[in-house]
C-alpha cells in the first residue's frame, strides 16, 4: 500500500500537512539556534568559564535522551497531533522559566528552562521526522526532509540576529572587559542588567508557542501511526524480529546521528564564541551563525534538486562525510577569518546528513518504525556531549585546536554512508 494512501484520506493533498510540519521545523530551528548566542551571552551575564557556558547545549540536548521514553509514551497515548500540542505547551513552560532565571541571574534555572524546552522538542521531533519520512515514497524522503531543513536553518540563522536586537551586546562586551575596574557590587549590578534583557524576547517566544499549540489542535493534520509502515519496495526485513536492537543498521544509524548532531551543534553553537576568541566583537560575531545556516540551506537546495534524480541518499551522505573531513582540516590548519569561514562551511558538510540518515535507518524496519524513530531521536543527545567535550578541550588546548574533535565524527559518518547502513540487511 502506498504510504500516501495509508495516512491521508482519499484525494487529500500532502501540501497542508507539509506546511504545518514546515512551521514546526521553523520553530525547531529558531528555539534550537538561540543557544549559539546564549552561550557567550550567559557566559558574561552569569560570569561563567568556557566549559560552564557549554552546559547550555548540554542541558538542551540531553533532554532528547532523558525524554525519549516520555516522548514515545505521549505519542502512543495522545497520538501525533495532540502530542505536538502538548510538546509546544511544554516548550512554552521552559521559555517561561527564563523570566525568574533572569531576575535572579541563576544559571541553574536557565539550564532547567533549556532542558524543559529540549524535552518538548524531543516529543515534536519524535513525531515530525517519521511523519515527513512516511508522508510519501521513501525514495524521495530526503528531498522532503531537505525542504523541512530549509525552514529549520533559515529560522536558525535568524534566531541569534533577532535575539541580538533585544540584547545590548556592545554593553555586554564592554562590561565583560571591565571586571578589573569595577567594584564587586558595581560589576554584579551591571550583570543583573544584562541578564534582564532576555525577559522580553522570551515572553514573546512563550506567546508564539502557545498560539502554535492552539493552531495544531485545530488543524486538519492527519494523525498518522508509524507502526504499520513498510518500505516502498516492500522489504520484509522486520519479519521474525522482536526488538529494534536486532536491526544493526538502525543501531549504527543512532551512533551516526549522535555524532552528526554533535558536529552540527558544534558548527552552529561555537562559531560566535570562536569569533570572539579570535578578537571579533560580540555585536559582529552574532551574525556568524547565519553563515553556517545559509551554508546548510545551500546544501538542502542541492539535495532537493539532485535527490533522487542524480544522487542516491547514501551518495549524498558520502559527500557530506568527505566535505566534513576536508573542512575540519581547514579549520585547524588556518587561523582568523579563514578558519571561521571553514567553521561556517561545516554547515554545507552537515546539510544532507540528517535527511539521508533517517530514510536509510528506517528502511525495512516495518512495524518497528516508531521504536526506530524513538532510538534515532535519542541520538540528538550528541548535541549535548560533543560541544561540551569541545568546551573542555578548548580550556586546555585552545578553542582553535579543539576543533579536531570533529574529525572522528565525520569519519564514522563516512563509514555509515559506505557500509554501515547495509549491515544486517542482506
Amino acid at each position: 500500500m502506498d504510504s500516501k494512501q495509508a495516512y491521508l484520506k482519499e484525494g487529500q493533498s500532502t501540501t497542508g500537512p507539509m506546511i504545518i510540519i514546515g512551521s514546526l521545523f521553523f520553530i525547531f530551528g529558531f528555539v534550537t539556534w538561540l543557544n549559539s548566542l546564549l552561550i557567550p551571552y550567559l557566559r558574561i551575564a552569569c560570569d561563567l568559564t568556557e566549559f560552564q557556558s557549554y552546559l547550555v547545549t548540554f542541558a538542551f540536548y540531553i533532554a532528547y535522551l532523558v525524554m525519549a521514553p516520555v516522548s514515545t509514551w505521549v505519542l502512543n497515548k495522545y497520538g501525533f497531533k495532540k502530542g505536538m500540542g502538548i510538546a509546544l505547551g511544554i516548550m512554552a513552560f521552559g521559555a517561561l522559566l527564563f523570566i525568574p532565571a533572569a531576575y535572579s541571574r541563576t544559571y541553574l534555572i536557565f539550564l532547567i528552562g533549556l532542558f524543559t524546552m529540549g524535552g518538548g522538542l524531543a516529543i515534536l521531533q519524535t513525531a515530525s521526522n517519521p511523519y515527513i519520512t512516511i508522508l510519501g515514497p521513501v525514495e524521495t524522503a530526503a528531498k522532503r526532509i531537505s525542504i523541512m531543513g530549509i525552514c529549520n536553518k533559515l529560522a536558525g540563522g535568524l534566531a541569534p540576529i533577532i535575539l541580538g536586537l533585544f540584547l545590548n551586546l556592545g554593553e555586554a562586551d564592554k562590561i565583560s572587559k571591565q571586571v578589573e575596574t569595577l567594584s564587586p557590587e558595581e560589576y554584579s549590578k551591571a550583570l543583573d542588567g544584562i541578564a534582564l534583557q532576555v525577559v522580553n524576547p522570551y515572553i514573546g517566544i512563550v506567546i508564539v508557542l502557545l498560539i502554535l499549540a492552539f493552531w495544531i489542535s485545530r488543524s486538519n493534520l492527519p494523525d498518522v501511526q508509524g507502526n504499520e509502515e513498510e518500505t516502498a519496495d516492500h522489504h520484509k526485513v522486520s519479519e521474525n524480529k522482536t526488538s529494534i536492537f536486532q536491526f544493526p543498521h538502525v543501531v549504527l544509524g543512532f551512533i551516526t546521528l549522535f555524532l552528526y548532531v554533535g558536529v552540527e551543534v558544534l558548527a552552529g553553537d561555537t562559531i560566535i564564541s570562536y569569533g570572539v576568541s579570535q578578537g571579533i566583537g560580540l555585536e559582529t560575531a552574532k551574525n556568524f551563525t547565519m553563515f553556517t545556516m545559509l551554508a546548510m540551506v545551500l546544501g538542502y537546495i542541492i539535495g532537493i534538486l539532485t535527490i533522487p534524480r542524480f544522487l542516491k541518499q547514501e551518495t549524498a551522505l558520502k559527500g557530506c562525510g568527505i566535505l566534513g573531513i576536508i573542512f575540519t582540516f581547514g579549520i585547524v590548519s588556518t587561523s582568523g577569518m579563514i578558519s571561521l569561514i571553514f567553521v561556517g562551511l561545516l554547515g554545507l558538510a552537515n546539510s544532507l546528513i540528517w535527511p539521508a540518515i533517517w530514510p536509510l535507518a528506517l528502511k525495512g524496519v516495518g512495524k518497528f518504525t516508531s521504536a526506530a524513530s524513538g532510538l534515532l531521536v535519542m541520538g540528538i543527545a550528541g548535541g549535548a556531549v560533543i560541544p561540551l567535550l569541545y568546551g573542555q578541550l578548548a580550556e586546555h588546548v585552545g578553542s582553535h585546536t579543539a576543533y579536531w574533535i570533529a574529525l572522528p565524527c565525520y569519519l564514522f559518518i563516512l563509514y555509515y554512508a559506505i557500509a554501515g547502513h547495509k549491515v544486517g540487511k542482506a
